[in-house]
């Protein structure tokens, strides 16, 4: 006989026969709405609702109502706005997931979704509630991703700063309720629980001691039921998926008081524990408002950075549009002191642009006409007409955010090796809390609960799992002040290591500003002539030595094809002569005995020569200055005890000079990218090597160090090598970054000496039963909080 509907449970009418096949049987429902809801969820794979719901669903029901919603992810217009596309073809997203609240939760969400086909990466961050997720998005879609999240009672929705905001501060609101009802029942239990602990009644007042039970009994259900609820739905979650997270203890602990204290009231016989668990769940809560607050600072750097992109754009028309919407090639205008709706060129005005919040300088830079300017950024003095040149989400500071999120949610070995331990502490807590209570219980009965509770509350490994992923984006939003861009999760471990640091010359040491001081000619050709060949050669290049070539250039290009052999040279040709320019020996090769010019001798004064068919016909003559903070750059590193290595492919008489300038005692001139490979390769073992470049020949080495830095007016190849890049281009941040990372190991050590130092001394406390409950809560939040403290010192 039919009960009712599957969907919602309300009677089925007569002669109705709607039904859908759900999990492999034939499921009757009342009404074309259910079934059209049911269908739905059917077609998209989210027959898993079914399984996991707790109670029928309504007609009103938000659960369909949000997997409705979800399938709207999945149209490629909205992707638009929040998915990217790696150099894989994967779809990427970051996304703001609320209720995760320790690494238990971090853990689960990616163990589950890692057992789905498609999903390449899911990192989720506990202190900054969110998650990136890399997916094939020909074999999974985001909408099912999404609902898998759901369904383990979590919301996970698109990262956007006025949403998570929005998320935040309804997250706030609901602790504070928890929090004020659960200080007013403690306040309040705590009056009568004076009077019933200094026994001031006598035998024959024995119905007034079980009245104020009773009155304390209705005072802490609502805490038990309402303000205790987030420890319960965190610890199901847990328990759903076969794992133990901080508040599985926490959860037995508040269950197990409350079952025993409501017998005792029953009963009249026993102790109670009504102000115990009050006093716990509001301690608890308090730490955990505070936590939040402090991991909020810590977190609200990319926040911050997006949202001084502003939300309108004004166009050239006059006409006003959401900058989101914002397309290639439209021109905006913008006004003195309004900022940058989008990444441009400047067609027209002069201004002053601040990019602090970029590369951390201070000062103003001014930019005029053809310059590069960026979204977010604050314009001065000057309006100034731009060209949109990136789409909104491809723009520099979205870039910036997107790739500081990768080495964020990617953990370094130490941050997995402390959840780990935290997981199995969990397990080892519960087994030791059993074995207390069965001790207690057979030598002293009457305490066997109390001691039982404070060990599980005591020892809760909440401050270990906070440890070190506090410290982490800590030290990375403080790197991002200093103008220095975190790609991959183990620079903060590594640079502090750093004991023998490599250094490209040409725009690293230098300022890369390179300018031609002298050209010789050899042979038939004009010195406008071989400057024009140099520079149609050059125009193929991207590296700071085809700068000073750059006037030179004719307003067509002469070559049609010209082949780029990196760390030697160019070479193209025109009318059967093939022309080249570059290293002495790139361009003589393939020598023509047709032509008789004479051969030049090599000379250390020329950096750069040309040649036709094999011959030289001119050579190039070019100084680079040295960047003002080199010089403090490398004995910073040398009074440090690191060695300092240069190398460089330009040839030996200029790197002398500057490796003299420098005092850099370790030379190699004349490098290819290939031979710079192979001297890392040949480093001692021992070594833990930092290269710091910024051109397409120093990519090789930049991937193949230990760590490494790009600098941000080097080439794309180069910065998309490295493991940081240096926004700013003040190379003394680098030496700040190896402080600030030095600091963060022993911030580090120091929260775990803490975390693991407190469980150890108080567990045998607790066991012993010298420590009372409400002193276990209290050592518990302490604990948790002086963590998290600890870590916000970075951010200074």
């Amino acid at each position: 006989m039919i009960q009712g509907c599957y969907h919602c449970g309300e009677p089925i009418p007569e002669k109705c026969n709607f039904s859908v096949d759900i999990l492999g049987e034939s499921r009757y429902l009342c009404c074309a709405g259910c079934t059209a809801v049911a269908t739905m969820i059917v077609e998209n794979s989210l027959t898993n609702y079914y399984e996991y719901r707790t109670q029928p669903a309504q007609k009103s029901e938000l659960v369909p109502y949000h997997l409705k919603t979800l399938l709207l992810y999945d149209h490629q217009d909205i992707q638009d706005d929040f998915v990217n596309e790696n150099a894989q073809h994967h779809k990427e997203i970051l996304l703001s997931v609320d209720g995760v609240s320790c690494a238990a939760c971090a853990w689960l969400i990616e163990k589950q979704l890692y057992k789905q086909t498609g999903v390449i990466t899911i990192e989720v961050n506990i202190t900054t509630h969110r998650a990136l997720l890399v997916w094939d998005a020909s074999i999974v879609k985001l909408s099912y991703l999404l609902t898998l999240i759901y369904q383990l009672g979590y919301k996970a929705a698109p990262f956007e700063v006025d949403l998570q905001e929005q998320q935040y501060q309804q997250t706030m609101r609901h602790y504070l309720y928890k929090l004020g009802l659960a200080g007013i029942a403690t306040m309040q239990i705590m009056m009568l629980a004076i009077a019933l602990y200094f026994d001031v009644f006598d035998k024959h007042e024995n119905s007034f001691r079980h009245y104020l039970r009773w009155i304390s009994l209705f005072i802490t259900t609502p805490v038990l039921l309402y303000s205790a609820l987030p420890f319960y739905q965190n610890a199901w979650r847990n328990i759903r998926a076969f794992t133990l997270g901080m508040d599985v203890p926490v959860s037995i602990a508040l269950l197990f008081a409350y079952g025993a204290s409501l017998y005792a009231t029953i009963t009249d016989q026993g102790e109670v524990y009504f102000e115990s668990i009050s006093m716990f769940t509001f301690f608890l809560l308090l730490g955990r408002f505070l936590e939040m607050r402090a991991r909020r600072r810590a977190a609200a750097m990319s926040a911050n950075l997006l949202k001084r992109i502003p939300t309108m754009a004004t166009l050239i028309s006059g006409e006003k549009i959401a900058a989101k919407r914002l397309k290639i090639s439209d021109v905006v205008t913008v006004l003195p002191g309004e900022y940058l709706p989008a990444d441009g060129i400047i067609i027209q005005g002069t201004t002053t642009i601040d990019e602090s919040m970029l590369t951390g300088e201070s000062v103003a830079v001014k930019r005029t006409q053809n310059a590069q300017v960026f979204a977010g950024t604050l314009n001065g003095n000057g309006n100034i007409t731009i060209k949109v040149s990136h789409n909104p989400k491809d723009a520099f500071m979205s870039n910036i955010i997107r790739l500081q999120d990768h080495a964020l949610y990617s953990k370094p070995k130490i941050a997995v090796m402390a959840d780990h331990v935290a997981r199995y502490f969990v397990c080892i807590i519960l087994i030791v809390a059993l074995m207390t209570w069965l001790y207690w219980q057979m030598y002293r009965p009457q305490d066997a609960l109390w001691i039982t509770l404070a060990v599980l509350v005591a020892t809760c490994p909440c401050a270990l799992s906070l440890a070190t992923p506090t410290a982490l984006t800590c030290a990375t939003s403080s790197l991002s002040q200093l103008g220095l861009l975190v790609r991959r999760s183990h620079v903060l471990e590594t640079l502090h290591k750093v004991n023998h640091v490599i250094v490209d010359k040409t725009g690293t040491l230098t300022e890369g500003n390179i300018q031609l001081v002298a050209t010789d000619t050899f042979g038939q050709y004009s010195t406008a002539d071989v400057l024009t060949y140099a520079a149609e050669l050059e125009r193929y290049a991207n590296h700071p030595l085809a700068q000073p070539f750059v006037t030179y250039q004719a307003k067509t290009p002469l070559f049609n094809h010209v082949e780029n052999s990196i760390g030697y040279g160019l070479s193209g040709i025109i009318n059967h002569h093939q022309w080249r320019i570059g290293k002495y020996d790139f361009v003589r090769q393939h020598h023509s005995f047709l032509d008789h010019i004479p051969d030049i001798e090599y000379s250390d004064d020329y950096s750069i020569w040309l040649s036709c068919d094999g011959h030289i016909v001119a050579a190039f003559k070019i100084e680079d200055p040295l960047r003002k903070e080199s010089k403090q750059l490398i004995n910073s590193f040398k009074q440090q005890g690191i060695k300092v290595t240069m190398l460089t492919g330009d040839h030996s008489i200029h790197a002398k000079h500057v490796a003299k300038q420098l005092n850099i005692e370790h030379l190699y001139a004349n490098m290819t990218p290939m031979s710079k490979l192979d001297f890392l390769n040949k480093i001692p073992t021992t070594d833990i090597s930092l290269m710091i470049g910024d051109g397409i020949n120093d990519a090789p080495i930049l991937a193949g160090a230990h760590l490494s830095i790009a600098l941000s007016s080097g080439t794309d190849i180069a910065k998309s090598s490295a493991d940081m890049v240096l926004l700013s281009n003040n190379l003394l941040s680098i030496i700040t970054a190896r402080k600030l990372a030095l600091r963060t190991r022993n911030i580090i050590r120091e929260n775990l000496a803490w975390a693991l130092g407190y469980n150890l001394i108080i567990l045998p406390l607790a066991i012993t039963g010298l420590v009372a409950p409400y002193i276990a809560v209290l050592g518990m939040s302490a604990s948790s909080m002086i963590v998290v403290s600890n870590s916000l010192r970075l951010l200074k």
